[in-house]
């Protein structure tokens, strides 16, 4: 945020350089980035009066001048600019005089004429004409100065002299003379052979001696636009020349308070939660509480009485109330569209804003001084004389001020009228709405638009301009009648229309105000202070808050404002932080430490790599054809994916439901690259649809990818066995898996902690490796890290050895084929009665002495009790309770 030193002492007088300034309003708050002088430059620069011109002798278009500077004589300056006649007021560069851009000027010789200085261009004062719009030139038709585009063809002879013709009701003339009538007029007299004329003509680069094209019928001296010629025909015929000022100024003044070269410029870094500083005013209060100097604030007065009814020229709706808290709209009639004030235009120059016209500058400056952003709309061009604040429609169009269409969708606001979007509320205006030179009648809206709407409408369009930016960090509600009351006096002051009568001023939000409980003890204890509740009270009440007994109303613009440790901060920035005393720091501290999360995270990440895996960071992002290599069906709600707005193509244009399309890019990869065995492990979010607002829910996984000679199935549910020993999972089973599209039907499963899936593993379908394009056995494991955090067992605690010995016993049972060994192992556990240690599988058998279709699976059992040695009896019932329920649960028989 830029700040104009000379603007804002219009409403703070602040008695302190910029060092002094930049110092203290950094430390109350409002950090400053830069200062600069905008005059640092230009130095020996002064306003000149042109006392006598002559031709060089050496050069056909170069004057010898001398100027008045001010001083006993008058200083010689030689000049190649046509535009300049005697009695003219100049910028004068005199000798070792500076420049923008670090040009050094000194006096010289040119073509052996002396020249103490040069005489000043707008554009060598770093100026143009929209910042001196009356400095145009308007330039003549010099035929002196004449050079065919083809010597063959010329338009005007070479020998032309007075009264001859040109063409039509156009003669050559030679001025006789020209004296300066007004800034901007001269009379010129002319010789047409035989006779003269007298004109007065705007033509600033017109002398005695120069050949002229006359139009005897109008009685005008022609320009290039008139004889429709080009700029290349005619050299000295341009726009570009000395700055001839039409200020209040005499010779030897500074230029730099003529050309607003003495303001004093200061950048600011305005944080996102202080949107009231992003203003001319805001930044005033600052500073008034800053240099306890009294703040200067004008309540604008508006005369109105233009004819006409406002309800009745113009009607405003809201169908989006949500997204449009505050409307307000004033009308302007029989506007005259012309270049603003000088000092208008300083003040915009000044802070960075080029000015255009009076009624965009008036917008403009509204919205530097009080913070809120106005647009100006052509009335003629709002049909029906209505505007409609609504959502965009699907796919609509908007050509904004910019000269680019916008293609909109339902989550854009616009500001429509009976028939189409005129513009994009809070961003840009709509082309079809501008102001242009023959607007007679102009609606100011000012208006409180819904800060995320329109953060996230500017940036879906990649267009974030100074309105937007100031929309989207929340605006002062009750600021938006204020402005647009100050727009319509600017209107009157400047002459610039007509104000009608009333005001439209919709109110869809009433915003009540924060009342907080002042309370200094908690105050001083949290800033580690001893300010007196009185100094507090009186901080606050600088900075407009209201201070009643110990309930403190904070002011609207203040919505950054909330709680008790705000109020400190004011204090805090006020008192000065450089006041607040050093101190140890003192109280309990507190033992850090990894969550639960973290430390699962740390967990299986060393399991992972103890078993030989190499950890991998994917993207979030996939194809959407990714869905299709693993085999998901078309219908598969899984494929609901996040659209990412602004891609960096095709192929990572949506979030991921799954990880395995990751791993297996990457499994891909290593196997084109010929590495013979991969084994690979990730801990990655994926991204489903059901979080709040329309937010993801964000789930994490550990995902396994393998291959190689020495990989199969069962060394996968090995790692699988590995991780869920480590997290001391209970109640682990193995379902297999045959309906999951990415995996091989006979070689998959999923993994159970009790109820609680966990996730599933096993060997990738052939057709799925085939769509990679590997022809290797590829393994891998999705395993959900919630469910894993859900099924870890508590933390072990120390276990004396055993102090009895374990009895030992083998039992081989017959089952059929399709009972698994988990299943067997299952019942083994569930039949034993309390003395069953641990059960390990040692042989399955098929072959002689056991029938087809069946298998001999056999078992090691240990049994031991805590508190006695067993007896041989003993272990034999719990063999045969266990052998009861083989048979009963799975049809096991002893072999």
């Amino acid at each position: 945020m830029n700040l104009s030193r000379k603007w804002l002492n219009e409403f703070v007088t602040v008695d302190a350089d910029d060092k002094e300034f930049a110092e203290a309003m950094t430390l109350s708050g409002s950090k400053v980035e830069t200062t600069e002088d905008l005059g640092a430059e230009i130095s020996n620069v002064v306003v000149g009066r042109v006392q006598s011109m002559e031709r060089h002798p050496n050069s056909d278009h170069m004057w010898i001048c001398q100027i008045d500077v001010g001083k006993d004589e008058p200083v010689q300056i030689c000049t190649g600019a046509w535009n300049v006649h005697v009695g003219d007021l100049v910028p004068a560069a005199l000798h070792k005089s500076t420049l923008p851009g670090g040009k050094k000027i000194e006096k010289g010789k040119l073509r052996g004429v002396l020249s103490n200085g040069m005489l000043c261009s707008l554009k060598e004062l770093n100026l143009d004409e929209r910042d001196f719009p009356y400095a145009v030139i308007t330039a003549a038709a010099l035929l002196n100065d004449y050079k065919p585009l083809d010597p063959e063809k010329p338009s005007v002879p070479a020998d032309v002299q007075p009264g001859h013709k040109i063409y039509g009701p156009v003669a050559a003339a030679r001025v006789l003379e020209c004296t300066t009538v007004s800034y901007g007029l001269y009379h010129v007299v002319l010789d047409l052979n035989g006779s003269t004329a007298a004109v007065d003509s705007p033509c600033m680069n017109l002398h005695e001696g120069d050949m002229v094209a006359y139009n005897t019928k109008s009685g005008t001296i022609c320009t290039l636009a008139d004889l429709h010629a080009e700029q290349a025909e005619f050299p000295h015929c341009i726009t570009d020349g000395i700055f001839i000022l039409n200020e209040d100024c005499k010779p030897g003044d500074d230029i730099k308070p003529v050309i607003n070269a003495d303001d004093h410029v200061v950048e600011f870094e305005i944080t996102p939660n202080r949107p009231d500083c992003l203003s001319i005013i805001g930044l005033a209060r600052e500073a008034a509480a800053t240099f306890g100097q009294p703040l200067r604030l004008h309540e604008p007065v508006v005369k109105g009485g233009a004819e006409g009814s406002l309800c009745e020229l113009l009607d405003v709706e809201t169908p989006a109330a949500d997204l449009c808290p505050r409307y307000t709209a004033r009308m302007v009639r029989n506007v005259k569209i012309a270049p603003s004030p000088k000092w208008m235009r300083e003040r915009l120059r000044s802070m960075g804003v080029r000015p255009i016209n009076n009624i965009v500058d008036i917008t403009n400056y509204v919205m530097l001084e009080y913070g809120q952003p106005m647009h100006a709309f052509d009335y003629r061009y709002v049909k029906g004389g209505r505007i409609v604040v609504r959502r965009a429609e699907e796919g609509e169009e908007l050509t904004t001020l910019d000269g680019n269409v916008r293609k909109l969708n339902a989550n854009h606001l616009v500001i429509a009228d009976d028939t189409r979007a005129v513009g994009l509320a809070g961003i840009m205006g709509g082309e079809n709405s501008e102001i242009v030179s023959d607007t007679v009648d102009v609606v100011f809206e000012s208006a409180n638009f819904n800060g995320t709407c329109i953060r996230k409408g500017a940036l879906a369009l990649g267009m974030r301009t100074e309105a937007s930016a100031k929309f989207e960090k929340g605006l002062d509600i009750l600021n938006t009648l204020p402005a647009v009351n100050r727009a319509c006096e600017l209107v009157e002051l400047l002459g610039a229309g007509e104000v009608v009568d009333g005001v439209i001023d919709i109110l869809n939000y009433v915003p009540q105000p924060t009342v907080l409980k002042l309370e200094p003890e908690k105050i001083n204890a949290l800033l580690g202070t001893d300010v007196s509740a009185d100094e507090m009270a009186a901080i606050l009440r600088r900075l407009d808050f209201t201070v009643e007994g110990d309930q403190v109303t904070v002011p609207s613009w203040r919505g950054d404002v909330k709680e008790m440790a705000d109020l400190a901060e004011e204090v805090a920035r006020f008192h000065g932080y450089n006041n607040i005393p050093t101190t140890l720091m003192r109280g309990q501290t507190t033992l850090g430490g990894y969550s639960a999360a973290q430390q699962l995270e740390r967990s299986l990440g060393a399991v992972c790599r103890t078993c030989g895996y190499d950890e991998i960071i994917t993207y979030s992002f996939i194809s959407p054809t990714a869905y299709d290599k693993i085999r998901w069906p078309g219908d598969d709600a899984r494929r609901k994916s996040f659209k990412i707005l602004n891609p960096l193509g095709e192929d990572t244009s949506i979030m991921r439901t799954t990880v395995l399309p990751s791993m297996l890019e990457i499994l891909t990869r290593n196997y084109n690259f010929r590495n013979k065995s991969a084994k690979l492990y990730e801990i990655g979010r994926v991204y489903l649809p059901g979080g709040d607002d329309g937010l993801a829910v964000e789930n994490r996984v550990l995902s396994l990818g393998a291959y190689g000679e020495d990989m199969d199935f069962f060394v996968l549910k090995g790692v699988v066995e590995a991780i869920l020993r480590e997290i001391r999972a209970g109640d682990v089973s193995f379902i297999p898996c045959k309906t999951n599209p990415s995996y091989h039907p006979g070689r998959c499963a999923e993994v159970y902690a009790g109820d609680r899936r966990i996730g599933v593993f096993g060997q990738i379908h052939p057709l799925t490796a085939r769509n990679y394009g590997v022809d290797a056995e590829l393994y891998c494991a999705e395993l959900s890290f919630e469910q894993l955090l859900c099924a870890k067992g508590a933390d072990p605690e120390y276990v004396p050895l055993p102090k009895f010995p374990s009895v030992t016993r083998d039992i081989a049972v017959v089952c059929d084929e399709s009972v698994t060994v988990g299943t067997l192992e299952a019942a083994i556990r569930k039949g034993a009665r309390g003395l069953l240690k641990d059960c390990a599988l040692f042989d399955i058998y098929r072959g002689k002495g056991v029938d087809e279709g069946k298998k001999s699976v056999a078992f090691n059992l240990i049994l031991r009790s805590d508190d006695r040695s067993l007896t041989a009896e003993e272990a034999d019932e719990d063999v045969k309770s266990i052998l009861e329920t083989l048979e009963k649960d799975c049809g096991a028989v002893l072999r």
